[in-house]
């Protein structure tokens, strides 16, 4: 029977994921911390290994960076910090999988399997140098764990990557990301919009130019290829780029060689080609805009970004660090949402995707009053654009009752019950013209009820006002 060890600080964690492997057949240890893991490791091993990252003493990564050279068993790493940092050292470090938490008994069962059929006797690959990426993509929801895990995965492989998403989803960020993480790390990235560039000077931008090959051409001009020879070039908006440089694209993706604009010298170039485009190349292609030859070379490896609406989970704290870094930069006091106003942000569509998120957190910064934004700071047009049916109204009172319940004020709940009926009363009889019958039907009121309510709300702002 194959052996599992699983090796985690969280005993919850360790029962489920045992009786999970028991159910399929398999025989699972327990371990409580890495050092516990080590000192097994000395008289017997694993058919396959589960460890978390972040455990008291010896980390998960400490103990895959120990094994990784020497282990004769595959390790499947888990973490609930899935960010592309821990992923791509994962699997830098020589880990066979990652598994996200909290996971899929399944998924996890499967990935055991899986490790299980490969080669007992084949050595996992030795950690590789590499940088460690910055937390620049950020979000925990289940579409970008996936994407940070694949990110770990296709960093390392040094083939061309085609980025797939919506305007503003973060593409040349996950560009950058793959380039940290890839062995090409200590050579250069160059990135390139090809949308943003004119036809006319696109070929000489990506090729270079010898002196006088055009007119304005009065000296050798080095092209994106040959600055990032050694390294990664990223072109953003492929989908963009005229025709006749798609073919000569190919011919650098394919032979790795070109000419400059006006040269006969043969330029040989070492580049990892990222791409990235928010528009449906295969859709391009059918309509003879785009070569499929091109997109065949491209898309080798492909990574699709979601859009942020189909990621609301990520809003608060994307905002939250949007927020705190453009105050950061414009030199102000530190701001934070509104507990409010964060729902309201979740709410809304986003047709800018994180884009428009992170220049509305810099408008924010600057503008907002005070040291809460709340949900009447937010623009008109955004809260119109709102999918939430949450009338405004009720966002407006969460936000005065957040501030009272800060401020410790007692009795809230009558005070807010008395203020909520006076507003009531006094909306109906101004509808009404000051007809009492008529403002206590529109409310579903008796005519006396609506008058002893009346006179208590009186009361009330009069006793108000002596005090």
């Amino acid at each position: 029977m194959s052996t599992v060890w699983i090796v985690d600080d969280d005993r919850g964690v360790r029962v489920v994921l045992s009786a999970a492997m028991r159910d399929a057949g398999l025989s699972p240890r327990e371990f409580a911390d890495a050092d516990t893991v080590a000192e097994a490791l000395a008289t017997e091993a694993p058919d396959v290994m589960f460890t978390d990252v972040r455990m008291p003493g010896t980390s998960g990564l400490e103990l895959l960076g120990r094994l990784s050279a020497s282990a004769a068993f595959p390790i499947i790493v888990m973490s609930a910090f899935t960010d592309v940092s821990t992923t791509a050292a994962a699997y830098r470090q020589g880990a066979f999988d990652y598994l996200p938490k909290p996971f899929d008994l399944d998924t996890a069962v499967a990935m055991a399997e899986r490790a299980l059929a490969q080669s007992a006797h084949e050595t996992l690959e030795p950690a590789r140098p590499g940088a460690t990426a910055a937390a620049d993509l950020i979000g925990n929801s289940a579409g970008m764990r996936e994407l940070f895990r694949a990110i770990g995965r296709v960093a390392a492989s040094g083939l061309n990557v085609l980025i797939t998403g919506e305007t503003g989803t973060g593409k040349e960020l996950v560009a950058r990301a793959l380039y940290r993480e890839s062995p090409r790390a200590k050579a250069v990235f160059v990135a390139m919009n090809t949308a943003a560039i004119p036809a006319d000077l696109l070929e000489s931008e990506l090729f270079g130019h010898e002196a006088g090959a055009f007119t304005g051409a009065t000296r050798r001009h080095a092209g994106r290829f040959e600055q990032a020879d050694g390294g990664t070039l990223f072109l953003d908006e492929i989908g963009d780029m005229p025709l006749a440089l798609q073919t000569r694209l190919l011919r650098v993706l394919s032979a790795g060689e070109f000419y400059r604009v006006g040269g006969r010298e043969l330029i040989k170039t070492d580049v990892r080609v990222i791409a990235a485009t928010h528009q449906d190349l295969e859709a391009k292609v059918e309509s003879g805009e785009f070569r499929a030859d091109l997109l065949h070379r491209l898309d080798v490896l492909r990574l699709k970004l979601p859009p942020l609406r189909e990621r609301r989970d990520d809003i608060a704290p994307l905002a939250e660090h949007f927020l705190s870094q453009a105050s950061i930069e414009a030199g102000l006091e530190p701001k934070r949402f509104a507990a409010t106003a964060l729902a309201a942000l979740r709410d809304l569509p986003w047709p800018g995707n994180v884009r428009q998120l992170e220049n509305l957190c810099r408008r924010l910064a600057v503008l907002a009053s005070g040291r809460q934004i709340n949900v009447g700071d937010l623009p008109n047009e955004l809260r119109d654009g709102a999918t939430s049916k949450e009338p405004a109204w009720s966002l407006a009172l969460a936000d005065w009752a957040e501030q009272e319940l800060r401020g410790n004020r007692d009795p809230l709940h009558a005070r807010a019950l008395a203020e909520f009926e006076r507003v009531l009363l006094d909306a109906a009889l101004l509808v009404n013209n000051g007809h009492r019958q008529n403002a206590a039907k529109a409310l579903g009121l008796g005519r006396n009820t609506l008058t002893r309510k009346l006179g208590s709300s009186r009361n009330e702002k009069a006793r108000k006002s002596d005090q």
